[in-house]
């Protein structure tokens, strides 16, 4: 039997090492605001498989009124939420039309594939921003071997294109259209409070023609885990059954719904500081030598940002961002991304350039 030598301990090194970084990688990396661990701590529980959970009860029945809608369900993940809304609202062997870079499409694990079966038919658009003239020439023809189209869905903000908002007045053209072709629109709205904060209008205004909305209660608005979808009462009752089928059903979750109404009721008044953030960001990036971005096209807490002037990929880039203490990742070989969140400050902002202009003037 091989004798194995005992290894060294670096997890507290490395947690060490996590804990101090300014950490632009997302804002999936925010940590529970004391209020909302005082909150879990002290929440009211029962067996949400059987509806008695009166803080999950409560969260839902809130997040409904916050979106205009007759209900809500409580999900572990926004890659569970649209995997229950397209399930609903397709059957097998159907396309869901959706942007090129589209989370849906590209980082859920081919979900609506495996267990909606269906296909997606992307279209590549300007800032991630469909329009309806686009997309209806890619629905599909009543040809009976042709895959038949089943579902428009948007997502605002657009992740990968840079946090780019949809203007209502698109984005409600295109539901207006969908639905007078009889195709239903699902909202991937992760960051929808983002998109409402730059619109200066409520979220219930800003999607109310979508179908269906999946939104996070982490993110921008900071709980440490969990989704919402938000439709009618009888889509919601498929919900139940079909977020049961993906295994997410949750007993006492009132422990996570209770930092989830913190989230909702308060996180979405500070989300404009990280979009001003974002934008400092933006404008001190373009001013550095190999660096290209818009600063006027930053609209939300997402930046992505072209370093091919630098003459370095993002693998490079980002491990020398890491030895100055900034943790960033690459969306491709080409292009960074830095996301603007509650845990990073404006100082934080401003020595990130400096480690970024550092490393673009030689001084690594």
């Amino acid at each position: 039997m091989e004798t194995k030598l005992a290894q060294p301990d670096t997890s507290q090194q490395s947690a060490k090492k996590t804990l101090t970084a300014l950490d632009f990688r997302s804002d999936t990396v925010t940590r529970p605001t004391p209020e909302m661990r005082r909150a879990m701590a002290e929440a009211e529980v029962g067996d949400d498989v059987y509806g008695e959970d009166p803080t999950v009860n409560r969260l839902e029945e809130r997040a409904a009124e916050v979106f205009g809608r007759e209900a809500a369900i409580f999900v572990p993940t926004g890659t569970m939420g649209n995997a229950i809304a397209i399930k609903i609202h397709t059957h097998h062997g159907q396309e869901i039309i959706c942007e090129e870079r589209g989370h849906i499409f590209n980082y859920e694990m081919a979900t609506l594939a495996t267990f909606s079966g269906c296909l997606v038919r992307p279209i590549c658009a300007e800032d991630g921003l469909l329009t309806w003239a686009e997309i209806k020439k890619r629905i599909a023809p009543g040809i009976y071997y042709k895959a038949q189209t089943g579902l428009v869905s948007l997502e605002n903000t657009h992740n990968m294109a840079g946090g780019t908002v949809y203007p209502q007045a698109q984005f409600d053209d295109i539901c207006d259209r969908a639905h007078e072709a009889g195709l239903p629109v699902h909202l991937d709205g992760a960051r929808i409070f983002n998109a409402a904060t730059a619109l200066g209008k409520p979220v219930a205004e800003v999607t109310r023609k979508a179908d269906s909305v999946m939104f996070c209660l982490s993110k921008g608005l900071g709980a440490p885990v969990g989704s919402m979808l938000v439709a009618s009462k009888a889509f919601i009752l498929k919900a139940r059954a079909v977020r049961k089928a993906l295994g997410g059903g949750m007993r006492q979750a009132g422990i996570l719904a209770a930092a989830g109404l913190i989230a909702l009721e308060k996180m979405p008044l500070r989300l404009k500081e990280d979009h001003d953030n974002a934008r400092f960001l933006a404008e001190g990036l373009s001013r550095v030598r190999g660096i290209k971005i818009d600063p006027k096209k930053v609209a939300t807490n997402i930046l992505v940002f072209d370093i091919t002037g630098t003459g370095m990929n993002t693998a490079d880039f980002s491990q020398k961002l890491a030895a100055k203490n900034v943790l960033a990742a690459g969306i491709n070989a080409e292009q960074m991304r830095f996301v603007t969140h509650m845990d990073v400050s404006r100082a934080d902002c401003e020595a990130a350039l400096e480690a970024v202009t550092a490393i673009c003037h030689g001084n690594n």
